[in-house]
């Protein structure tokens, strides 16, 4: 499932995040592309801005994508848009894996690793990376705690959960990462290695610098 509804405010853009220029292409395309050429993956489900989904299937047909078989509106947050993208999903799919358009470069080694991670017994796997700044809990402007940075990971996109599993774990409140849900329903996600060319396109700096990793 490829998660490409956030609105990309940060950006300045007249147009939502998906289809902000990258190298002259939609930054949807990038990650349509490169999920459409894996062998990892059978089926793509498009969850698109709002008002987008004819957009989105047209950026999908010049690009010749034969596995998206849907797209649909997502919501007003990230849970409501995993849960549209997550419903149009096959009955027969075993794993669902859940990446953001706004990580357009997507290694095939990372895609790889967490799903491997499911053939070990894991219920979910999430790409992580470490954090090189020390991380500090504030309460108003107040320090009141220095994490051990060593326990520490950034967590990326894509992550991947056996279906039933993540569906489940759906049906729970609202939160901003999928992994999140599934361990708040006790399930075990394994964190792998990660990629820091797995850049979140959140400003305009940002467009420049996958760019320059493309």
């Amino acid at each position: 499932m490829l998660a490409a509804a956030g609105r990309g405010e940060r950006l300045g853009s007249d147009r939502p995040k998906a289809f902000a220029k990258l190298r002259e292409r939609p930054l949807l395309a990038e990650s349509l592309e490169r999920l459409e050429g894996s062998d990892w993956i059978d089926e793509i489900v498009i969850v698109a801005p709002p008002g987008w989904e004819e957009p989105s299937i047209l950026v999908a047909e010049e690009l010749g994508c034969a596995k998206v078989s849907a797209c649909v509106a997502g919501g007003e947050t990230r849970a409501e848009s995993v849960r549209a993208g997550v419903a149009e999903v096959g009955d027969e799919a075993a794993v669902i894996a859940v990446h953001d358009a706004a990580r357009p470069v997507l290694p095939g080694e990372v895609l790889e690793r967490v799903l491997t991670a499911l053939n070990e017994g894991w219920d979910g796997a999430v790409p992580a990376v470490s954090v090189a700044d020390t991380i500090k809990r504030v309460d108003g402007e107040r320090v009141v705690e220095t994490l051990p940075r060593d326990d520490l990971r950034a967590v990326q996109t894509p992550q991947a959960f056996v279906a039933d599993v993540l569906r489940r774990a759906l049906t729970g409140s609202d939160w901003t990462d999928c992994a999140a849900a599934v361990e708040a329903g006790g399930g075990r996600v394994k964190a792998v290695d990660g990629d820091p060319r797995l850049v979140k396109i959140t400003d305009p700096i940002d467009l420049d610098r996958v760019a320059g990793l493309l």
